[in-house]
């Protein structure tokens, strides 16, 4: 397949394609707000949605997170959080994902974004042979 000018964005085909989901997800997910194109939406039978480059970023870690056993309802909890709370783009936000967890690293923070926030608290247990050799 042929790719349009990026400038132009990307067709719902091309963007599923690029993505690896089918049209039918895509549309879904755009139906019901997880995910709008930031080019265009469509405003009627026959208009077309443009995705920008941005969006099938954001597309693929959706992708990644359902992927990975995450629940469709979780991902959208994952994307409300991240789009409230992520300064920068959210497809370059550090997300770790373990079970049902989708856990932010941010700064010296980790925070458990499917529980709206939750703060993790970072304890390390090193043995007494390692502490001391960092004394010596």
């Amino acid at each position: 397949m042929s790719f349009e000018s990026t400038t132009d964005g990307f067709s719902g085909r091309q963007t599923a394609e690029v993505v690896g989901i089918s049209y039918r997800q895509l549309d879904y997910w755009a139906r019901t707000d997880l995910i709008r194109p930031s080019l265009a939406d469509a405003s009627g039978s026959g208009s077309r949605r443009r995705y920008s480059y941005q969006d099938l970023l954001e597309l693929r870690v959706i992708k990644t997170l359902l992927d990975a056993g995450i629940k469709l309802e979780s991902v959208r909890e994952v994307f409300n959080y991240l789009r409230a709370h992520v300064t920068s783009d959210i497809a370059s936000a550090h997300l770790v994902i373990s079970g049902q967890t989708v856990v932010l690293a941010q700064g010296d923070e980790l925070i458990d974004v499917v529980k709206q926030g939750q703060v993790f608290s970072m304890c390390f247990h090193l043995p007494a042979s390692k502490m001391m050799s960092m004394h010596s």
